[in-house]
């Protein structure tokens, strides 16, 4: 599971079995739609799992978070994330 930075400063949340090749996809505009259009600008957060469940459950979870939250994550500022 992975988060993208996009260069209008959007967040983009996947998952992939190899990060390394889906990044070169959305940095060449196969990866998404939606990183087609807004741009990859760096990748932001990376998580392994061993369980394919779990790896997507986690990234519905964090497609759902509020960009403050997500810049909580990427901060390890666990009082911000726990706020809302």
């Amino acid at each position: 599971m992975y988060i993208l930075e996009c260069q209008d400063r959007f967040y983009y949340t996947g998952m992939t079995w190899s990060i390394s090749n889906r990044i070169n996809q959305h940095i060449r505009g196969f990866g998404s739609k939606f990183t087609r259009k807004h741009g990859v600008k760096k990748l932001k957060f990376v998580a392994e799992f061993d369980d394919f469940e779990e790896a997507r459950e986690t990234e519905r979870k964090f497609k759902n978070f509020s960009r403050k939250k997500k810049e909580g994550l990427f901060n390890c500022d666990v009082e911000l994330m726990n706020r809302e």
